[in-house]
């Protein structure tokens, strides 16, 4: 039950922050809580703070020297992929009239 509320929470956070995945690693890399994250979201009267995403990834940059990246796959690779394995497939179960027992 703790886990559910706990993913729930960076849940959260990732919404209202405006986060992906690669932020989320990030922010769990610097021992961050979602609490603190949107407790860090910049109010309009706080023009001076850089939202959280660019804060997250400023104090990453400055502890680990680079900053992690999400390789987003495109839905045309993905059918490339699709076909690609469902041609090998069928390669692999195809019969020759030689090897059937009748």
């Amino acid at each position: 039950m703790a886990a559910n509320r706990h993913s729930q929470a960076w849940a959260e956070a990732k919404k209202r922050c405006r986060l992906n995945v690669a932020d989320i690693k990030m922010a769990k890399a610097l021992v961050m809580t979602p609490k603190s994250l949107i407790k860090n979201i910049p109010s309009p009267k706080q023009q001076w703070k850089a939202p959280v995403k660019e804060w997250i990834r400023d104090l990453y940059e400055k502890k680990f020297g680079k900053i992690l990246t999400v390789k987003l796959v495109h839905s045309d690779e993905r059918q490339r992929k699709s076909i690609k394995q469902e041609k090998q497939m069928n390669l692999e179960h195809s019969y020759d009239d030689e090897d059937l027992p009748f």
